[in-house]
């Protein structure tokens, strides 16, 4: 099944106003869908890719860059989708496609062999909604964000860009909770190290 990724231009922030994944209004339905995508069901599937697919785009692009972004999001889908009977219903199923989202991401980064902290040429902002002022800054902190290390970036990017809460972050990244602790932690002292590398003034 092959699904169009459309690109999307939003501040960094954006999804914490959104009715995202892990908002899904009716759980009974987002857990009958799941059970629904296991036994291959493709009406499923494509209910999952719409409640899904802006997040895991918006989360993909800032972890590979809008180049390569469209591919990744795709292969996402295709993974979720073959991988589906893994999904045990522990967590909730947006959680699990945020954990896919990642592991495809941080493989094609692997895969690409690209340098670790190379920046990353991000989503266009939308310049119609923000001032010159907050737009430079805003488009500072993405490329500052582009230069962290990919597992750093991925943990900082689901609580402050996705909303996810530690726990949450833990089962996407299939680590303990403590350690997401420790990974924001570092996440935003580098961040703000290659800010003021890049002249942000507070």
């Amino acid at each position: 099944m092959k699904f169009a990724t459309t690109r999307r231009t939003e501040p960094l922030s954006a999804s914490k106003s959104d009715e995202g994944m892990l908002a899904w209004a009716d759980m009974q339905e987002a857990t009958a869908v799941a059970d629904a995508c296991q036994q291959g069901d493709p009406i499923a599937q494509r209910r999952l890719y719409d409640v899904t697919h802006q997040n895991v785009y918006r989360l993909v692009v800032r972890m590979v860059g809008i180049q390569d972004a469209a591919d990744v999001t795709q292969q996402v889908f295709l993974q979720a989708f073959r991988k589906i009977s893994q999904f045990s219903g522990k967590s909730q199923i947006g959680t699990w496609m945020y954990r896919v989202a990642v592991n495809e991401a941080l493989q094609h980064l692997r895969k690409r062999k690209r340098r670790q902290f190379e920046p990353l040429e991000q989503e266009p902002m939308d310049r119609s909604v923000t001032s010159r002022e907050n737009m430079d800054d805003k488009e500072l902190l993405e490329r500052a964000l582009g230069q962290l290390d990919p597992e750093l970036r991925s943990a900082f990017l689901l609580r402050e860009v996705e909303g996810l809460s530690y726990r949450e972050i833990a089962d996407a990244l299939e680590i303990p909770e403590g350690t997401v602790g420790s990974r924001l932690n570092r996440a935003r002292q580098e961040l703000k190290l290659h800010l003021a590398q890049l002249g942000w003034e507070p």
